[in-house]
């Protein structure tokens, strides 16, 4: 595994740990994962990862304390998370975790809302390094490291700490519109019988069954909801309430919140006992136009116009998938209306969403108008690569959406 850039200071947490770290290589190898994880919670006076063994908070610090990095926990934050823009609140009032984490939109969100997150989840080492920048803390990699049949249910009690809100963006490829085609166009399998990727929603399930938190929720396209001519979204609700959940779920457009028009299922489903009957808040239907989001300066204007070859190309793509009713379609965008939908490969040729220019060839989105999309703050970092950047955006949640129904979650069990 490539290593991971991390802070000089939190380097020298992982240097004093590590001994400790290597300890649990049968739980685990990501070892800068797992001491950032210890020192995040540490920082925050937080119970830590444990794996059942006693008396290793205690262990740890004095570990720290002889390495000259620990003097207190106040100042371990602080040196911890001194150039990390979204830190947590001081008034903690629930935790949750977050799976499939990706660049952290749900966090974003549970987090302002005076939220700990007490574990995250991520495979792509990129998305990770975006996170680790914007939150100090470096997600763990496959979730199988948690839910594998080969981990017993006393180990996962101990290794996942405990939490009110289970949060997780599930890969939604298998599922997607896009997915399912490009799949069957290779042959390739989709939806739960990805071997990779579509049975993830199990491991999820592993977790609720052992930790019951009072709350899953999930997001993912909307064509899951008649997948497999709707076989799939019918094993997700009696999976989940088979473990003792209500379900409700809603298909929400984002455009009244930002200026996308992203069509995403969210899940909320509370553990039975809690007796909650929960209904979705509502969202407007007026809608934000993508002129309010765009950048105006000459920079912009020359870096990101898609060049003549590009442009001619997609015209002629256009036209004569017009012309046979099936394929790709490249648009100028309507800036009075909000962009279409931003996707994980708008960095190949921005054919989404092209921005009319006078005089002049079209342009692409810039990284921070994607952010903007989705919701993501101005000081929020994003990666320096534009095409890692597309990608992560165009996989993130739609982090306002996420706030409005965490919101009224909240309610529930406060």
């Amino acid at each position: 595994m490539k290593k991971q850039k991390l802070t000089p200071f939190l380097e020298k947490i992982h240097l004093a740990l590590l001994d400790i770290a290597n300890e649990f290589n049968q739980y685990t190898v990501e070892t800068h994962s797992l001491t950032s994880h210890w020192a995040y919670a540490l920082a925050n006076n937080q119970p830590i990862l444990h794996f059942g063994k006693n008396n290793l908070e205690d262990k740890l610090i004095l570990r720290l304390k002889k390495s000259g990095v620990f003097k207190s926990r106040n100042e371990l934050k602080t040196n911890l998370l001194k150039e990390v823009p979204f830190k947590p609140s001081s008034e903690l009032n629930f935790k949750f975790i977050d799976l499939f984490s990706g660049i952290g939109g749900f966090r974003l969100a549970l987090q302002e809302l005076n939220g700990f997150c007490a574990l995250s989840s991520e495979w792509d080492k990129a998305a990770q390094m975006t996170y680790f920048n914007n939150y100090g803390e470096l997600p763990f990699g496959d979730i199988k490291q948690f839910s594998s049949a080969l981990i017993s249910d006393s180990l996962l009690e101990s290794y996942i700490p405990s939490h009110d809100i289970l949060a997780a963006g599930f890969p939604c490829q298998p599922f997607s519109h896009a997915g399912v085609s490009a799949r069957n166009a290779i042959g390739n399998k989709h939806g739960f019988e990805c071997d990779t990727q579509g049975t993830l929603f199990f491991d999820i399930m592993r977790i609720v069954s052992v930790k019951r938190p009072k709350v899953i929720f999930l997001e993912n396209v909307r064509n899951i909801e008649t997948h497999d001519d709707k076989k799939t979204f019918s094993i997700i609700k009696d999976k989940i309430n088979s473990l003792g959940y209500t379900f409700n779920s809603k298909v929400i457009d984002s455009s009244s919140v930002v200026p996308q028009r992203r069509l995403r299922c969210y899940m909320v489903c509370f553990r039975n006992d809690l007796n909650v009957n929960y209904s979705f808040p509502d969202f407007p239907s007026s809608s934000i136009p993508l002129e309010s989001i765009l950048q105006k300066n000459s920079d912009i204007t020359l870096r990101y116009t898609i060049s003549d070859r590009l442009w001619e190309g997609h015209k002629r793509r256009t036209l004569r998938n017009l012309e046979r009713g099936t394929g790709f379609t490249a648009f100028l965008a309507d800036l009075r209306k909000p962009s279409n939908t931003l996707v994980a490969r708008y960095g190949k040729d921005g054919k989404e969403c092209l921005i009319p220019q006078s005089n002049s060839n079209p342009r692409m989105l810039t990284p921070r108008e994607c952010a903007r999309l989705q919701g993501y703050p101005e000081n929020f970092k994003i990666p320096s690569a534009k095409t890692v950047a597309y990608r992560q955006f165009g996989n993130s949640v739609t982090v306002p959406v996420v706030t409005k129904i965490a919101k009224s979650i909240l309610k529930h069990i406060h």
